[in-house]
């Protein structure tokens, strides 16, 4: 490998392409820090996902991988240097933010610091390091947590485990959309439609003069009566505190949209991005969505249905269906529609794919329907024996 090959480090390269529209090394790490810093920064732990983005792929600093890239070697570990780095010099936290560096392709692992490749690397740490300073990449020393690890609960192995599980997903989503940019810039294709257009405050708008228009046309029966009771019941409490919420309505009451209404209206009121309605049955799914979407007609793609059952064929438009596939990648949505089996296996998971929605559940309203269906072994695990 020629010394011009071995100053010049690259993260993605383009086929067919010459290296001058390649990736920058240093690019890449930057742009997937300030992605992932910035996704973290809302459960407190900025720093954290920012240096995690910096070192996810400090392995392709090896000479190796650099061949690599030029189709001149075979394949390389690129994510075991940034890990050990992370675990190395970075404290408690570090060990956190390398489970998530060590995964970002393959998934978490839990014998991740037994194995051979994540304590006996097969490259220099001492080459890797000296390219990523020569290349302007400012190593970390320390990590200071916003929000001390010493003040977690009596839970705090659980607590540990899902912190990991959510700095993995901001690091996860972080790489993919920036790997995502650099291609379509690069191919010079139109940008994937992501991201939610209609805010919070406009979609709660809509649903209340939905309803209340509703309500002017409905009539006097002791039912309707009942319905706005329940409305104006859950309206009174939209200010009050973000915590648990229990809302008990026989069915027929009004409980779908009084329900959203409430979410909606407390997102708006504390500042929140996203609704997330977790639903048992995908019977009732289907549902709820469509009844979502027509009290808030104007705002189509404003609710997102997440199931195993939803039929996107149902989708009319092509940029409708890509967004709609998009926002199902990471739940980059303003409601989000989703049966128990998809929430809570991604609660759980170890896959990039699963975990990649979790962080932005982080300033979102969680809304689970049916909750009396859900089984009670399942909220609550045995203790390990």
């Amino acid at each position: 490998m020629t010394s011009s090959l071995v100053d010049r480090f690259f993260a993605h390269s383009v086929r067919g392409q010459s290296e001058e529209t390649w990736e920058p090394l240093r690019d890449h790490l930057l742009a997937v820090a300030g992605a992932a810093g910035q996704a973290s920064g809302k459960f407190g732990f900025q720093e954290a996902g920012a240096v995690a983005g910096l070192l996810h792929d400090l392995g392709k600093y090896q000479p190796g991988f650099q061949r690599r890239i030029r189709d001149l070697g075979g394949k390389v570990d690129h994510a075991a240097h940034g890990a050990i780095l992370a675990r190395r010099m970075l404290g408690g936290l570090g060990a956190l933010i390398a489970h998530g560096i060590a995964g970002h392709h393959a998934g978490l692992d839990d014998e991740l610091f037994d194995k051979e490749r994540i304590t006996h690397p097969a490259f220099s740490a001492e080459v890797v390091e000296a390219s990523a300073l020569a290349d302007g990449i400012a190593l970390p020393t320390a990590l200071a947590a916003s929000r001390p690890l010493q003040l977690l609960t009596a839970q705090r192995g659980f607590q540990l485990a899902f912190l990991a599980r959510m700095l993995f997903s901001c690091l996860v989503d972080a790489d993919y959309t920036e790997t995502e940019r650099f291609y379509v810039e690069a191919e010079h294709r139109p940008p994937p439609p992501r991201g939610a257009t209609s805010s919070i405050g406009a979609l709660a708008e809509a649903l209340l003069t939905h309803m209340k228009l509703k309500q002017a046309q409905a009539r006097d029966t002791a039912i309707n009566r009942h319905r706005a009771e329940v409305l104006a019941s859950v309206l009174a409490h939209v200010a009050d505190p973000p915590g648990v919420f229990k809302l008990t309505v026989p069915t027929g009451g009004g409980k779908t949209l009084a329900s959203l209404a409430f979410a909606l209206e407390h997102a708006r009121a504390h500042g929140l991005d996203r609704v997330v309605v977790v639903i048992p049955f995908t019977s009732i799914i289907e549902q709820s969505a469509q009844v979502y979407r027509d009290a808030l007609a104007p705002f189509g793609d404003a609710v997102i249905e997440h199931h195993s059952g939803f039929d996107e064929d149902r989708v009319s438009g092509k940029e409708a269906h890509d967004k709609l596939s998009l926002a199902m990648e990471n739940w980059d949505a303003r409601i989000v529609v989703t049966t128990a089996v998809q929430f809570f296996e991604s609660l759980f998971s170890n896959r990039p794919s699963r975990c990649r929605k979790l962080h932005n559940l982080a300033r979102s309203v969680i809304v689970l329907d049916e909750a009396q269906t859900l089984p009670i072994a399942h909220l609550r695990p045995p203790s390990p024996r």
